[in-house]
């Protein structure tokens, strides 16, 4: 699938998208505690993006069930919110929220400790949002993936936690996912080039175990092989002639 290169007008409709979407989780932050379900969080990722005029780009999408991904403690990514799942008290959870707005998407997630959290886990979320920010600071025209995947193991490594190698980052645009794949694991000086007016994801997931995976039988929900707690975090970002712009800080 080839590459699309957006100008100044696109950009600006990607940036309108993005800030809607972290808006929506910023709601939704503020209102994380324990006893909220996951069912309860769907509902107001729906009712917020619905007031900002845009759509869930999630619901729906290959016949995923919500509006939005909730993935709490060793779920790495793509957690169906339900009635029947509560947050406790010690949670480390993940908000994913994908907001399609004029035309364009912004994605963008963190995650949220609930209540009095264990130290392991707190250092875990700090090491996947430094993480992020490493892979995001080496973004720039001329530079390539491999840079970047080589800058969020290096944060990863030195704290003692892994990497999930199965899943990456994405394109995005006029479609939630696009090329190219955005690899969170690699080699510096590798990779594809990058070229000013690409938009992307990164979006390390960063497990304090090892890095397996599996899928549930649900078909969506990925948690880590050996049960250990996961964190994530996720900009949506375009690619500039100096560095990158970050459509969702």
């Amino acid at each position: 699938m080839p590459i699309e290169i957006f100008g100044a007008r696109e950009v600006a409709r990607l940036r309108r998208a993005g800030e809607a979407a972290r808006d929506t989780r910023a709601v939704v932050a503020g209102r994380l505690r324990a006893g909220v379900t996951t069912a309860d969080v769907d509902a107001w990722v729906r009712e917020d993006t619905r007031r900002r005029g845009g759509t869930p780009s999630q619901l729906g999408y290959r016949g995923f069930p919500a509006a939005v991904c909730v993935s709490r403690n060793h779920v790495v990514c793509h957690g169906i919110p339900s009635r029947g799942e509560r947050l406790v008290d010690g949670d480390i959870v993940n908000v994913d929220v994908t907001t399609c707005l004029d035309g364009f998407h912004g994605d963008t997630s963190a995650t949220f400790l609930v209540g009095e959290v264990a130290e392991e886990r707190r250092m875990l979320v700090d090491v996947a949002r430094r993480a992020r920010d490493a892979g995001v600071a080496v973004v720039r025209e001329g530079a390539r993936l491999g840079d970047v995947g080589a800058a969020i193991v290096e944060v990863a490594r030195a704290a003692g936690c892994s990497v999930v190698t199965e899943l990456g980052g994405h394109g995005i645009g006029r479609t939630m996912h696009a090329s190219p794949h955005v690899s969170h694991v690699g080699t510096r000086g590798t990779g594809m080039r990058l070229r000013a007016g690409m938009a992307f994801t990164i979006e390390p997931m960063i497990n304090l175990g090892r890095p397996e995976v599996r899928t549930l039988d649900d078909g969506w929900t990925i948690v880590t092989a050996d049960g250990a707690p996961s964190a994530q975090f996720e900009h949506t970002v375009v690619v500039t002639r100096d560095g990158c712009a970050i459509m969702t800080a």
